[in-house]
C-alpha cells in the first residue's frame, strides 16, 4: 500500500495487532457459528422485511407494534401460500423423476433410446450417475424431507443428534419459532436504533462513523435488498417458463436458478442442467434433440430480456452495489471460513470491509 505516512515501528504494530484482532473475531464467529446462525438468518430476513414495516409503520401514524406484527403476518402468509402450490409440483417432479431412475437402470425402452441416440461415453457416465445412492434417494417422494431435515440440523446443531423420529420435526419447528422471534424483536428494534444508535458512540468518533455507517447502508440497500428481489422473480420466471414446456424437475430447477442469480449472470451455469434435462424430455418423448432444446434456449432469451430490460432497471437502477466477480470471491472466501454462517454474511460483510477500505484510503492520501 503506497501512502504519504512512513511505516514506523509503532504504525507496523498497530497494524499487526488490527490484523491478530481480526483473525481472533473470525475465529470466535467459526466457534459460534452454530449458535450466531439462527440470528443472522433472523437479521437477513428483518433487513429485508424493514422496507415494508416502515410503510406500514407510516400508515398506522407511527406505532411501530401493529406494523411489525402485520409485515410478519403477511410474510408467513405469503411463505405458506408459496408452499401450498409449489411443493405439491416439486413433488410430483421428483416422483416422475424416480421412476426415470428407475427407467435407466433395468432394460427399459428408454435405456435403449439412450443408448442409440447418445454417445457411449455419454451414456454411460449419465448411467452411472443416475445409479448412485444418493441421487436415487433424492428423488423420490422424501427427498423434499430429508433436505429440510439437513436445513434443520444445520440451523440447530449439536441438538439435532439427540433426538430423532417426530421430534426431529417438533425441533424443526422450533427452530423456525426461535428464528421468528429474533425477527421479530430485531424490527421492532429497528425503529428504535435508527435514532439513538449515535449515541452509543464516543463523541469524537460519531462523525466518522456516521459518515462509513451512511455509506454501508446505501452499498446494502443498492444492491442485497434489489438482488435479492431479482433473484426471487427471476427464479419465478424460470419455473413458469420451465413448466410451461413441460421440462423435467422444471419447476425445482426454474427456482435453483433464481438463487443463482443472487451472483447476477451466475444463472448461466443453469443452462447445463437445463439442457441436460432437455435431452431427457426428447428421449421420454421421443422428440428430436433440436425440438427441446429450442424451448428452453427460448425461455433463457426472454428471461434475460425481461431481466436486463425491465426488472434491473426498475428496482436495480442504473448503478450496481458490488460487480459479480467481487460476489462470487466474497461468497468463496466466507463460506469456506464460517461454512452456512459466512454465505448468509458474505455479502454485508464485504460491503463493511470495502466502505472501510475506501475510507482509510482517502484518510491515508489526504493526510
Amino acid at each position: 500500500m503506497i501512502t504519504n505516512k512512513p511505516f514506523t515501528f509503532d504504525r507496523v504494530v498497530r497494524l499487526a495487532l488490527a490484523g491478530g484482532l481480526i483473525w481472533a473475531a473470525v475465529r470466535l464467529l467459526d466457534h459460534l457459528s452454530g449458535a450466531l446462525l439462527p440470528f443472522a438468518v433472523a437479521l437477513v430476513l428483518a433487513y429485508l422485511l424493514d422496507p415494508a414495516a416502515s410503510m406500514l409503520q407510516r400508515r398506522f401514524k407511527g406505532r411501530r407494534g401493529p406494523a411489525v406484527v402485520l409485515t410478519l403476518l403477511g410474510s408467513l402468509i405469503l411463505a405458506g401460500l408459496a408452499l401450498w402450490f409449489v411443493l405439491p409440483v416439486v413433488t410430483a417432479e421428483l416422483s416422475h423423476m424416480g421412476r426415470v431412475v428407475a427407467n435407466f437402470a433395468g432394460d427399459s425402452k428408454l435405456a435403449q433410446a439412450a443408448a442409440q441416440r447418445l454417445p457411449p461415453d455419454l451414456w454411460q457416465a449419465a448411467r452411472e450417475l443416475l445409479q448412485r445412492e444418493e441421487v436415487r434417494r433424492f428423488l423420490t417422494s422424501d427427498g423434499l424431507l430429508d433436505v429440510g431435515k439437513q436445513m434443520a440440523a444445520y440451523l440447530l446443531p449439536g441438538l439435532w443428534d439427540v433426538v430423532a423420529g417426530a421430534w426431529q420435526a417438533v425441533l424443526a419447528l422450533f427452530g423456525l419459532l426461535i428464528i421468528a422471534l429474533y425477527a421479530l424483536f430485531l424490527l421492532l428494534d429497528f425503529d428504535r436504533l435508527r435514532g439513538t444508535w449515535l449515541d452509543m458512540i464516543p463523541p469524537q468518533w460519531r462523525e466518522s462513523v456516521r459518515t462509513t455507517v451512511d455509506e454501508f447502508e446505501d452499498g446494502m440497500r443498492r444492491y442485497f435488498r434489489g438482488q435479492t428481489l431479482v433473484a426471487g422473480l427471476v427464479g419465478i420466471l424460470f419455473a413458469t417458463g420451465f413448466a410451461l414446456i413441460g421440462l423435467p424437475l422444471g419447476v425445482l430447477l426454474g427456482l435453483f436458478i433464481g438463487l443463482l442469480n443472487i451472483v447476477p449472470y451466475l444463472q448461466i451455469l443453469g443452462m447445463v442442467p437445463a439442457f441436460a434435462m432437455a435431452v431427457l424430455q426428447a428421449l421420454e418423448q421421443g422428440l428430436g434433440f433440436w425440438e427441446a432444446f429450442l424451448p428452453v434456449a427460448a425461455v433463457f432469451a426472454v428471461v434475460q430480456a425481461l431481466q436486463d430490460l425491465v426488472l434491473i432497471p426498475r428496482i436495480m437502477g442504473r448503478q450496481m452495489g458490488l460487480s459479480p466477480w467481487v460476489i462470487l470471491l466474497s461468497l468463496s472466501i466466507w463460506g469456506q471460513l464460517l461454512g452456512f454462517l459466512g454465505l448468509l454474511i458474505a455479502l454485508p460483510m464485504t460491503v463493511l470491509c470495502l466502505t472501510w477500505w475506501r475510507r482509510l484510503m482517502r484518510r491515508e492520501y489526504d493526510s
